[in-house]
């Protein structure tokens, strides 16, 4: 029970996702939109030709893709996010020792980036307010599930964050909010 937009990525992909540049170049994407590589020079602090080897790749994999609507004349080139989002699994990859370090090192990078997320929302949180304060949230709990159960729970967690992804908040007070959750077996 897959959601349409979600892709399954092999190992080339996942390494396309998962430089630390790329991955701030899809992220700049899906919130900010549609963006040129001097744009996103500009955003990043990185040089327009970088930007643009980068986004060739993230292209190249299915990532991103070409806006061509956008452009006001032949040399500028505008990109998008794809509408899709990747799963993966190292069981995906076992039995091949390079599809599984590049597996394994993309889930270490990921744990990373969300980490970083929450770290930076430590660090700014004072930015935003008392609403915010209140509404910003974490939560856990021990569940006692088998693999089915459990992948049951991540399609249908994944299926109500989409219905947000589809349906943003209007308003002056509406923020970007990054919103992820890990699902993991562990002991305390």
């Amino acid at each position: 029970m897959t959601p349409a937009n979600r892709r399954s990525a092999d190992a080339s992909v996942i390494a396309a996702i998962h430089h630390p540049l790329r991955r701030r170049l899809i992220d700049l994407l899906g919130v900010d939109g549609p963006a040129t590589a001097s744009r996103l020079a500009e955003a990043t602090g990185e040089l327009v030709g970088n930007v643009s080897h980068h986004l060739k790749v993230l292209a190249a994999a299915g990532v991103i893709e070409e806006a061509p609507e956008l452009a006001k004349n032949r040399r500028e080139r505008w990109w998008r996010a794809a509408k899709a989002s990747y799963s993966w699994s190292i069981a995906d990859a076992e039995g091949d020792p390079a599809g599984e370090l590049v597996a394994a090192t993309a889930e270490e990078a990921n744990l990373a980036h969300h980490e970083a997320k929450v770290r930076q929302w430590f660090d700014r949180r004072r930015e935003y307010g008392e609403p915010w304060l209140r509404a910003a949230f974490s939560t856990e709990s021990w569940v006692t599930l088998t693999p089915e159960r459990l992948e049951e729970l991540g399609t249908r967690m994944g299926e109500l964050i989409q219905e947000y992804v589809d349906n943003p908040s209007d308003g002056d007070d509406a923020r970007t909010v990054f919103v992820f959750a890990h699902a993991v077996p562990a002991r305390p």
